[in-house]
Protein backbone atom coordinates (compact mmCIF):
# COMPACT_ATOMS: atom_id res chain seq x y z
CA UNK A 1 0.00 0.00 0.00
CA UNK A 2 1.35 3.48 -1.57
CA UNK A 3 1.60 6.13 1.70
CA UNK A 4 -0.43 8.53 1.73
CA UNK A 5 -1.93 11.47 4.33
CA UNK A 6 -5.52 13.05 4.90
CA UNK A 7 -4.76 16.50 5.63
CA UNK A 8 -6.53 20.55 6.43
CA UNK A 9 -4.51 23.72 5.35
CA UNK A 10 -5.53 27.14 5.75
CA UNK A 11 -3.88 29.72 3.02
CA UNK A 12 -5.98 32.61 4.43
CA UNK A 13 -9.71 31.45 3.41
CA UNK A 14 -10.61 28.72 5.04
CA UNK A 15 -9.90 25.03 5.92
CA UNK A 16 -9.33 23.00 2.93
CA UNK A 17 -8.64 19.64 2.44
CA UNK A 18 -5.12 17.95 1.14
CA UNK A 19 -3.79 14.85 0.09
CA UNK A 20 -0.31 14.36 1.46
CA UNK A 21 2.40 12.43 -0.67
CA UNK A 22 5.74 12.21 0.69
CA UNK A 23 5.43 15.01 3.33
CA UNK A 24 4.17 17.60 0.97
CA UNK A 25 0.43 19.16 0.48
CA UNK A 26 -1.24 18.54 -2.77
CA UNK A 27 -4.85 20.58 -2.73
CA UNK A 28 -8.06 17.65 -3.04
CA UNK A 29 -9.83 19.55 -5.27
CA UNK A 30 -7.04 20.36 -7.60
CA UNK A 31 -5.99 16.53 -7.60
CA UNK A 32 -9.49 15.44 -8.48
CA UNK A 33 -9.75 17.62 -10.80
CA UNK A 34 -6.69 16.67 -12.74
CA UNK A 35 -7.99 13.00 -11.99
CA UNK A 36 -11.45 13.38 -13.87
CA UNK A 37 -12.42 12.33 -10.29
CA UNK A 38 -14.43 15.59 -9.43
CA UNK A 39 -18.08 14.48 -9.54
CA UNK A 40 -17.14 11.22 -8.00
CA UNK A 41 -20.19 11.35 -5.34
CA UNK A 42 -17.83 9.07 -3.04
CA UNK A 43 -15.21 11.31 -3.19
CA UNK A 44 -17.61 14.42 -2.18
CA UNK A 45 -17.38 14.32 1.64
CA UNK A 46 -13.94 14.45 1.42
CA UNK A 47 -13.88 17.38 -1.34
CA UNK A 48 -16.04 19.11 1.52
CA UNK A 49 -13.29 18.56 4.02
CA UNK A 50 -11.87 15.74 6.14
CA UNK A 51 -14.43 15.95 9.33
CA UNK A 52 -16.87 15.17 6.30
CA UNK A 53 -14.74 12.07 4.97
CA UNK A 54 -14.50 10.42 8.27
CA UNK A 55 -18.11 10.91 9.16
CA UNK A 56 -18.34 8.87 6.30
CA UNK A 57 -15.61 7.06 6.19
CA UNK A 58 -16.45 3.51 4.89
CA UNK A 59 -17.81 5.26 1.55
CA UNK A 60 -15.25 7.71 1.55
CA UNK A 61 -11.97 5.63 2.10
CA UNK A 62 -11.65 3.75 -1.22
CA UNK A 63 -12.53 6.88 -3.02
CA UNK A 64 -10.11 9.04 -0.96
CA UNK A 65 -7.66 6.01 -1.80
CA UNK A 66 -8.18 5.58 -5.53
CA UNK A 67 -7.58 9.61 -5.21
CA UNK A 68 -4.27 9.06 -3.87
CA UNK A 69 -3.21 6.33 -6.46
CA UNK A 70 -3.51 8.72 -9.37
CA UNK A 71 -2.51 11.79 -7.52
CA UNK A 72 1.20 9.88 -7.06
CA UNK A 73 1.77 9.71 -10.93
CA UNK A 74 0.23 13.17 -11.46
CA UNK A 75 2.53 14.22 -9.05
CA UNK A 76 5.50 12.21 -10.57
CA UNK A 77 4.66 13.88 -14.21
CA UNK A 78 4.45 16.76 -12.98
CA UNK A 79 0.62 17.30 -13.77
CA UNK A 80 0.07 18.72 -10.57
CA UNK A 81 2.16 20.48 -7.90
CA UNK A 82 3.03 20.43 -4.13
CA UNK A 83 1.53 23.49 -2.15
CA UNK A 84 4.35 26.08 -1.84
CA UNK A 85 5.71 25.34 2.19
CA UNK A 86 5.61 29.11 2.86
CA UNK A 87 1.70 29.30 1.54
CA UNK A 88 -0.49 27.57 4.42
CA UNK A 89 -0.70 26.78 7.35
CA UNK A 90 -1.67 22.99 8.70
CA UNK A 91 -5.16 22.92 10.68
CA UNK A 92 -6.36 19.61 13.26
CA UNK A 93 -6.67 16.96 10.34
CA UNK A 94 -10.20 17.28 11.90
CA UNK A 95 -12.14 17.65 14.99
CA UNK A 96 -12.76 14.77 17.11
CA UNK A 97 -16.14 14.12 18.70
CA UNK A 98 -14.48 12.81 22.24
CA UNK A 99 -10.99 12.23 23.25
CA UNK A 100 -10.84 9.02 25.46
CA UNK A 101 -7.31 8.68 26.79
CA UNK A 102 -5.92 5.54 28.28
CA UNK A 103 -4.17 5.84 31.42
CA UNK A 104 -1.14 3.75 32.26
CA UNK A 105 -0.74 1.85 29.53
CA UNK A 106 2.67 1.32 29.72
CA UNK A 107 4.14 -0.86 32.40
CA UNK A 108 7.82 1.36 32.46
CA UNK A 109 5.53 4.94 32.47
CA UNK A 110 3.43 3.46 35.25
CA UNK A 111 6.82 2.62 37.23
CA UNK A 112 8.31 5.84 36.72
CA UNK A 113 5.06 7.57 37.91
CA UNK A 114 4.88 5.24 40.84
CA UNK A 115 1.76 3.53 40.10
CA UNK A 116 1.21 0.46 41.53
CA UNK A 117 -0.40 -1.93 38.84
CA UNK A 118 -2.42 -5.37 38.99
CA UNK A 119 -1.75 -7.87 36.92
CA UNK A 120 -2.85 -7.81 33.38
CA UNK A 121 -4.80 -11.37 33.60
CA UNK A 122 -6.79 -9.67 36.09
CA UNK A 123 -7.44 -5.98 34.73
CA UNK A 124 -8.64 -4.43 32.02
CA UNK A 125 -7.98 -0.60 30.28
CA UNK A 126 -8.25 2.39 32.69
CA UNK A 127 -9.63 4.82 30.50
CA UNK A 128 -10.43 8.73 31.04
CA UNK A 129 -12.02 11.00 28.87
CA UNK A 130 -10.53 14.44 27.62
CA UNK A 131 -12.53 17.47 26.25
CA UNK A 132 -12.60 17.98 22.56
CA UNK A 133 -11.91 21.84 22.96
CA UNK A 134 -8.06 20.97 24.03
CA UNK A 135 -7.12 20.36 20.42
CA UNK A 136 -4.99 22.78 18.44
CA UNK A 137 -2.96 21.89 15.12
CA UNK A 138 1.03 21.83 14.94
CA UNK A 139 2.00 24.80 15.72
CA UNK A 140 0.28 26.25 17.61
CA UNK A 141 0.72 27.71 21.34
CA UNK A 142 0.09 25.19 24.24
CA UNK A 143 -1.15 27.79 27.25
CA UNK A 144 -0.08 27.23 30.56
CA UNK A 145 -2.58 27.72 33.02
CA UNK A 146 -1.29 30.35 35.66
CA UNK A 147 -2.13 27.91 38.14
CA UNK A 148 -0.16 25.06 37.38
CA UNK A 149 3.75 24.44 38.29
CA UNK A 150 3.43 21.05 36.73
CA UNK A 151 2.80 21.31 32.91
CA UNK A 152 4.00 17.59 31.67
CA UNK A 153 4.31 15.74 27.97
CA UNK A 154 3.06 13.05 26.73
CA UNK A 155 3.17 11.53 23.15
CA UNK A 156 0.54 8.91 22.45
CA UNK A 157 -0.31 7.34 19.24
CA UNK A 158 -4.04 8.57 18.20
CA UNK A 159 -6.75 6.20 16.74
CA UNK A 160 -8.95 7.30 14.53
CA UNK A 161 -12.62 5.56 14.83
CA UNK A 162 -14.00 5.61 11.26
CA UNK A 163 -17.74 3.14 11.86
CA UNK A 164 -20.13 3.57 14.39
CA UNK A 165 -19.82 0.46 16.38
CA UNK A 166 -20.26 -1.73 19.58
CA UNK A 167 -19.46 -5.14 20.97
CA UNK A 168 -16.42 -5.12 18.46
CA UNK A 169 -14.46 -8.32 19.31
CA UNK A 170 -10.53 -7.88 19.21
CA UNK A 171 -10.51 -10.02 16.12
CA UNK A 172 -12.22 -7.39 14.19
CA UNK A 173 -11.16 -4.21 16.28
CA UNK A 174 -8.77 -3.20 13.35
CA UNK A 175 -12.12 -3.22 11.28
CA UNK A 176 -13.41 0.07 12.58
CA UNK A 177 -9.96 1.98 12.68
CA UNK A 178 -9.93 4.91 10.11
CA UNK A 179 -6.49 5.86 10.40
CA UNK A 180 -3.99 7.11 12.67
CA UNK A 181 -2.66 10.36 13.95
CA UNK A 182 0.26 12.22 16.62
CA UNK A 183 -1.30 13.03 19.96
CA UNK A 184 0.53 15.24 22.78
CA UNK A 185 -1.61 14.47 25.75
CA UNK A 186 -1.14 17.54 28.02
CA UNK A 187 -1.75 17.07 31.17
CA UNK A 188 -1.43 19.39 34.04
CA UNK A 189 0.32 17.18 36.80
CA UNK A 190 -0.80 19.54 40.34
CA UNK A 191 -4.30 19.85 38.73
CA UNK A 192 -5.01 16.04 38.38
CA UNK A 193 -5.52 15.80 42.42
CA UNK A 194 -7.94 17.08 44.56
CA UNK A 195 -7.66 17.98 48.27
CA UNK A 196 -11.39 18.95 48.71
CA UNK A 197 -13.30 16.26 47.65
CA UNK A 198 -12.91 12.49 48.80
CA UNK A 199 -12.36 11.58 44.82
CA UNK A 200 -8.40 12.08 45.02
CA UNK A 201 -8.15 12.68 41.69
CA UNK A 202 -9.41 14.26 38.91
CA UNK A 203 -7.68 13.77 35.26
CA UNK A 204 -10.31 15.25 33.89
CA UNK A 205 -9.32 18.59 34.62
CA UNK A 206 -5.58 18.19 34.63
CA UNK A 207 -5.85 17.33 31.17
CA UNK A 208 -8.88 19.25 29.50
CA UNK A 209 -7.94 22.86 29.42
CA UNK A 210 -7.73 24.43 26.14
CA UNK A 211 -4.83 23.30 24.07
CA UNK A 212 -3.89 20.92 26.49
CA UNK A 213 -3.99 18.43 22.70
CA UNK A 214 -1.76 19.08 20.23
CA UNK A 215 -2.45 16.62 17.05
CA UNK A 216 -1.52 15.89 13.78
CA UNK A 217 0.28 16.85 11.51
CA UNK A 218 -2.43 14.64 9.49
CA UNK A 219 -4.67 11.27 9.51
CA UNK A 220 -2.93 8.22 7.99
CA UNK A 221 -5.30 5.75 6.85
CA UNK A 222 -5.06 2.44 8.65
CA UNK A 223 -4.40 0.56 5.37
CA UNK A 224 -0.96 2.83 5.23
CA UNK A 225 0.31 1.48 8.69
CA UNK A 226 1.03 -2.43 8.44
CA UNK A 227 2.50 -2.70 11.61
CA UNK A 228 0.83 -0.11 14.04
CA UNK A 229 1.77 -1.88 17.15
CA UNK A 230 5.35 -1.48 16.58
CA UNK A 231 5.83 2.15 15.54
CA UNK A 232 8.51 4.12 16.96
CA UNK A 233 7.46 7.58 19.30
CA UNK A 234 9.81 10.45 20.01
CA UNK A 235 9.60 14.08 22.15
CA UNK A 236 11.49 16.55 22.80
CA UNK A 237 11.51 19.25 24.16
CA UNK A 238 13.64 22.15 23.50
CA UNK A 239 15.59 19.39 20.84
CA UNK A 240 16.31 17.31 24.13
CA UNK A 241 15.14 13.82 24.05
CA UNK A 242 12.76 12.85 26.71
CA UNK A 243 11.01 10.14 25.38
CA UNK A 244 11.92 7.30 22.92
CA UNK A 245 10.04 4.23 22.49
CA UNK A 246 7.48 1.77 20.64
CA UNK A 247 4.00 1.20 20.76
CA UNK A 248 4.77 -2.68 21.22
CA UNK A 249 5.08 -1.68 25.09
CA UNK A 250 1.67 -0.88 25.66
CA UNK A 251 -0.22 -3.21 28.05
CA UNK A 252 -3.18 -3.43 26.55
CA UNK A 253 -3.33 -3.06 22.57
CA UNK A 254 -5.18 -1.32 20.07
CA UNK A 255 -7.47 -3.42 19.53
CA UNK A 256 -7.80 -4.61 23.13
CA UNK A 257 -8.55 -0.72 23.72
CA UNK A 258 -11.75 -0.61 21.33
CA UNK A 259 -13.08 -4.01 22.40
CA UNK A 260 -13.43 -2.46 26.14
CA UNK A 261 -14.62 0.91 25.05
CA UNK A 262 -17.10 -0.78 22.71
CA UNK A 263 -18.20 -3.13 25.45
CA UNK A 264 -19.49 0.01 27.08
CA UNK A 265 -20.76 2.44 24.57
CA UNK A 266 -21.35 3.18 20.58
CA UNK A 267 -17.89 4.52 18.93
CA UNK A 268 -18.80 7.09 16.71
CA UNK A 269 -16.53 8.25 13.37
CA UNK A 270 -14.33 10.78 14.33
CA UNK A 271 -13.57 9.61 18.36
CA UNK A 272 -10.22 9.54 19.10
CA UNK A 273 -8.37 7.33 21.21
CA UNK A 274 -5.04 8.08 22.83
CA UNK A 275 -3.86 5.00 23.75
CA UNK A 276 -1.21 5.76 26.65
CA UNK A 277 2.49 7.19 26.45
CA UNK A 278 5.66 5.73 27.23
CA UNK A 279 8.73 6.22 29.74
CA UNK A 280 9.91 9.84 29.93
CA UNK A 281 7.44 12.37 31.34
CA UNK A 282 8.55 15.12 32.75
CA UNK A 283 6.70 14.28 36.47
CA UNK A 284 9.23 11.64 36.78
CA UNK A 285 12.43 13.68 35.98
CA UNK A 286 11.24 16.64 38.21
CA UNK A 287 11.33 19.16 35.36
CA UNK A 288 8.09 20.32 33.36
CA UNK A 289 6.86 22.86 30.97
CA UNK A 290 7.54 26.54 31.16
CA UNK A 291 6.61 29.36 28.63
CA UNK A 292 9.20 29.32 25.64
CA UNK A 293 9.81 25.59 25.63
CA UNK A 294 9.69 24.05 22.68
CA UNK A 295 8.22 20.24 22.21
CA UNK A 296 8.23 17.77 19.21
CA UNK A 297 6.62 14.78 19.27
CA UNK A 298 6.85 11.99 16.12
CA UNK A 299 5.48 8.75 15.61
CA UNK A 300 7.36 6.70 12.43
CA UNK A 301 5.34 6.32 9.42
CA UNK A 302 2.98 9.27 10.85
CA UNK A 303 5.06 12.15 11.14
CA UNK A 304 5.45 15.19 13.94
CA UNK A 305 3.73 18.05 15.34
CA UNK A 306 5.45 21.03 17.02
CA UNK A 307 4.19 23.57 19.56
CA UNK A 308 5.34 25.90 21.72
CA UNK A 309 4.20 27.09 25.42
CA UNK A 310 3.16 30.38 26.36
CA UNK A 311 1.91 31.81 29.46
CA UNK A 312 -1.60 32.02 30.24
Amino acid sequence: MTWYALASYDNGHGPRPALVLNDRLFDATVVAQASGLSEAPELKPFLTGTQAAIADWPQSAPAIAALAAKALSLAASGEIKPLAEQSYRLCTPYRPGRIFGAASNYAEHAKEMGTKLAPRSESAPYVFMKADTSVVATEEDVVKPANTEKLDWEVELGVVIGKECRHVSVEQAYEVIAGYTVFNDISARDLNRRSDFPFTHDWFRGKSFDTFGPMGPWLVPRECIAEPQKLRMRLTVNEETMQDDSTEGMIFNIAEQIAYLSSMLTLKPGDLIATGTPTGVGMARGRFLQAGDVMQASIDQIGSIRNRVVAG
